[in-house]
């Protein structure tokens, strides 16, 4: 089953806070995507744009504009796990 985002959160220095409908909550690292991927770099060069993610509606995905975009189940995979929050 893909991971729905129940909530999203843009951060400081490229890192997301995602929040999935099981509970699970990881922060997820944009930067390595950003150095990796060379539709990404625009997150850096375009002010403000990072701040500007989006949840899509099957909330299977986020998205800052057409090219660029992110499943839902990377960021499940791949962030790093907030165990508790103060």
């Amino acid at each position: 089953m893909i991971p729905r985002i129940k909530n999203l959160k843009p951060l400081e220095n490229y890192l997301l806070r995602v929040e999935f409908d099981d509970g699970k909550i990881v922060l997820y690292d944009v930067k390595d995507d950003i150095d990796n991927i060379p539709s990404y770099i625009v997150l850096k060069t375009t002010y403000g744009l990072f701040n500007q993610v989006q949840i899509d509606k099957s909330r299977t995905c986020i998205f800052w504009n057409d090219e660029i975009d992110l499943p839902s189940d990377a960021i499940y995979e791949y962030g790093k796990p907030i165990e508790f929050e103060e």
